[in-house]
């Protein structure tokens, strides 16, 4: 079964009174990078959250971010981070010794910098209790966004295949003829030349030209490999990389019948399917 390594989505809750919410976006990727983005008071869920991801996901870009703002509480609650505080005055020291003239923060801008203020730390338990299930939540409307995308990209790979199909069989039908078709084309420009030639010698130019010009066998892949994709598409499992090798072998078998297309059937043949071949390769470019 094919999946989209497109998606989105979105789960809201609320974590100690304050609202939570986990958005997962997922764009095509050659291999599996994920990118989780959460407030300094939730970094200790940073490595579960990716090791989650990495669970449930084989390829993609994904972008996973968590927004929440705890609210309320009393002041007193609130801390100052003296040490980074300091440490922080003495690294804008320093810039200020390297560009002289800048422009001094004030103290909103030294309150707001990540760790400075320090509010109550939340219990590792409650916080894994509370966003794991809502992460989870998230990965499965991922999945079904995915899964609702893969279906569409394998519909249309499947209708591909079945253009491919009938351009298989036109191409055996045209070459039960091929023999016929070069011995008229030898003759034409015997005639025209004005030229008498052994029958012996005719029939082995046309067989020289018969095995310079049989595509049997790229007719014979080209079936195999339209036969192979469905099987692959029908898999439960990450695909994307086989589909893309399968496209490499279409596209090899396009090239050769194209190389020794004696017929303009053969040749607008091998261009339909150069043009099928790479609407499949673009669609599969999105397959997990």
């Amino acid at each position: 079964m094919a999946h989209s390594m497109t998606g989105f989505a979105r789960v809201t809750g609320q974590l100690a009174g304050s609202p939570l919410s986990i958005e997962i976006r997922t764009v095509n990727h050659r291999y599996l990078e994920v990118t989780p983005r959460v407030p300094e008071a939730l970094r200790v869920a940073e490595p579960w959250l990716r090791e989650a991801a990495r669970q449930r996901l084989a390829r993609g870009k994904v972008d996973v971010v968590v927004r929440w703002q705890q609210e309320g509480g009393p002041a007193s609650d609130i801390t100052v981070n003296l040490p980074r505080l300091q440490a922080l005055r003495v690294a804008l020291d320093e810039v200020a010794k390297a560009v002289p003239g800048g422009r001094e923060p004030d103290v909103a801008t030294l309150l707001a910098w990540p760790g400075v203020l320090a509010e109550p730390a939340l219990e590792d338990d409650d916080l894994y209790r509370i966003v794991q299930p809502l992460f989870t939540q998230a990965l499965d409307d991922l999945q079904a966004h995915r899964e609702r995308e893969g279906d569409a990209l394998a519909r249309s790979i499947e209708q591909r295949l079945d253009d491919i199909d009938a351009i298989v069989s036109d191409l055996r039908a045209g070459s039960a003829n091929l023999q016929q078709h070069l011995s008229d084309r030898l003759q034409e420009r015997l005639a025209r030349l004005q030229a008498e030639v052994d029958p012996d010698r005719l029939q082995q130019e046309i067989a020289l030209l018969l095995q310079k010009s049989d595509v049997a066998e790229e007719i014979d892949r080209l079936a195999a490999h339209v036969a192979e994709t469905r099987k692959v598409l029908a898999r439960q499992e990450p695909i994307g990389r086989r589909l893309d090798f399968l496209m490499q072998e279409f596209n090899r078998e396009a090239n050769t019948l194209a190389s020794k297309a004696s017929q303009s059937a053969f040749t607008q043949s091998a261009i339909a399917l150069k043009v099928l071949i790479e609407q499949m390769r673009e669609q599969i470019q999105n397959i997990e």
